[in-house]
Order: structure tokens, then C-alpha cells, then sequence
């Protein structure tokens, strides 16, 4: 008695087929699927971390240099950060909302420091000049070229209103003093007053 009859090649050819498929779809799909997930508190790349966290991907790249920035006798906030660092990601929005209150009044210049990395500063006109090797790191230059501002970390937004308020000699944003960071999902947050 026999217990399985031979398959047919027919059979044959299309089990063959699907388990081609099912391998491919597991090499192609399976090593992507883990990288789909963001996450604001890893260190891993995620895409650009304004677009994904602070709601805003026009702040990258730069509308304009730090050279011409500075010829053109601009105020700059100039701010150093990774795509794959939590701590930027965490500080995006802030950077977001400085474009909301400072946007028509300074030049947002906000530069991965993958660049910057093991080069020589050429000068003044070189962000390099200015990066002290920590992210996010922001610095607010006025109009003279004087840096009126160096902070690294998670700084206040308070700060960084009150140094572009002395570099443009235009008021702080008005409203209650103190700022915090609000999360409304798992990606996204917004800097609110504090209470």
C-alpha cells in the first residue's frame, strides 16, 4: 500500500515557486521590518528628525550658508545635531519653535555634524569654527559676527529667546515665561508654556 502517491511535476514546480517566494519576501522584507520602527529615545537613524519629531522638515537643509549669513550681517542661530542621536531628536522641537518666533528675524542654520567631524576650522565663516563637539549644541551670532550665545544639552527655549532678543534688539516672543515640551505621540511633541 503505498502511502503517498508521487507528486506530479506540475505540483512539483509550483511548490517549488512558492517557497522561492516565500524566501525572497523574508530576505527582502524581514531585515526592513525591524528598521521601520522609530523610536525618539534610541540612537538609531530614523530619517530627518525635524520632519519625524518637531512636525517640520523645512528647517533642513539651510536656506542660506553661515558665510553669507554673516556677510549679509544676519543674525544666526546656529545649531549642531545627528539624525541618529536621541538627544537631538528629543530637541528638535525646540529648534522647530525658534523658527515659529525667530524665523523672519535670523538665519536658522542647523547642520548635522557629520560633516564637521575631523576637519580643520577654516575660520569664522566655517561652522566648525563654532562646534565644540557635543549635539545638540546651539550657538546665536549676531549681526557683528559676535557670539552672544554657546550652549550645549537640552537648552531652554527661554535662553535662546533672550540671547536672539539681545543680538536683534527685537522683544522675546511675549507670553508666560518658561517653556516645556509637550508629547502627543509617540513621535511628536510641541513646546508649550510651562504651568
Amino acid at each position: 500500500m503505498r502511502l503517498l502517491a508521487p507528486i506530479r511535476p506540475s505540483l512539483r514546480r509550483l511548490l517549488a515557486l512558492g517557497a522561492a517566494l516565500a524566501l525572497l519576501l523574508a530576505l527582502v522584507i524581514g531585515p526592513g521590518a525591524a528598521a521601520a520602527f522609530a523610536a525618539r529615545d534610541t540612537d538609531s537613524f530614523d530619517g530627518n528628525i525635524f520632519s519625524l519629531y518637531a512636525g517640520n522638515g523645512s528647517l533642513v537643509p539651510p536656506r542660506t550658508s553661515l558665510e553669507q549669513a554673516l556677510a549679509d550681517q544676519r543674525t544666526v542661530v546656529l545649531a549642531f545635531y545627528l539624525d541618529d542621536s536621541s538627544a537631538s531628536k528629543t530637541f528638535s522641537p525646540v529648534l522647530s519653535e525658534l523658527q515659529r518666533t525667530w524665523g523672519t528675524n535670523a538665519e536658522l542654520i542647523y547642520l548635522t555634524t557629520d560633516n564637521l567631524q575631523n576637519r580643520p576650522d577654516t575660520g569664522p565663516n566655517d561652522p566648525a569654527h563654532y562646534w565644540k563637539g557635543t549635539i545638540p549644541q546651539v550657538v546665536v551670532i549676531d549681526a557683528q559676527g559676535k557670539v552672544v550665545f554657546d550652549a550645549a544639552g537640552q537648552v531652554n527655549t527661554d535662553a535662546i529667546d533672550a540671547a536672539l532678543a539681545k543680538a536683534t534688539g527685537r522683544a522675546a516672543a511675549q507670553g508666560p515665561k518658561g517653556t516645556m515640551e509637550r508629547s502627543f505621540n509617540e513621535f511628536n511633541s510641541e513646546i508649550i508654556p510651562a504651568r
